[in-house]
């Protein structure tokens, strides 16, 4: 079983992928960008730079070949948990290709391995500007917090034009709570 953990930045996909490593220990855990040598390569490249929207696409292009390759398909039959997918590849890139574009492109290099359940940390506007004050942002977080929030509502379309069934969690809820309700959420489906 495949699951994803959407989300913009500052959602604490990654807070939720360090408890949910307790829980699961036989379970492979990765991430998009960057679940990968070449992949964390990529990852630095394409947030720590100054380029154009298509140019950081086709990076994150290719770090997602990689990681379906190394990754996805050498973990078949197990539990992956992964923090993000090629749906942050599509909701991302949405507005710079035509959709079914993103489409082929995510699914060629992801080579059509797409999550089983894609779970999405979804906060609020108060709360993205106040996490967001706490650090330096990367090139995507530079956009802002407005440019954050509409490419959380991309996610839940990126899912549906993918097919990928997609459940909203509260993001501001406590830790605690988010994992049990990751953990409800990945139990009812197989794992």
């Amino acid at each position: 079983m495949f699951v994803a953990i959407e989300g913009v930045d500052f959602a604490g996909k990654s807070a939720q992928i360090i408890e949910l490593k307790k829980i699961y220990k036989e379970a492979a855990f990765t991430r998009e960008p960057g679940g990968t040598e070449v992949g964390e390569k990529i990852r630095d490249i394409a947030l720590g730079g100054k380029m154009g929207a298509l140019c950081r696409m086709f990076l994150f292009l290719a770090d997602r070949a990689e990681h379906a390759e190394r990754v996805l398909a050498a973990n078949e039959g197990k539990l992956i948990v992964s923090d993000r997918s090629l749906i942050s590849g599509v909701a991302y890139a949405w507005d710079y290709a035509p959709k079914e574009d993103l489409k082929a492109l995510n699914l060629l290099a992801a080579r059509q391995i797409v999550p089983d359940l894609a779970i999405l940390l979804e906060l609020n506007a108060q709360t993205l500007q106040t996490r967001m004050a706490r650090q330096k942002p990367d090139e995507i977080e530079k956009q802002g917090a407005d440019a954050l929030l509409a490419i959380q509502e991309r996610l839940k379309d990126a899912a549906e034009l993918l097919n990928v069934p997609l459940v909203p969690i509260d993001a501001v809820l406590p830790i605690e709570k988010i994992t049990e309700n990751i953990k409800e959420l990945i139990d009812d489906y197989g794992a």
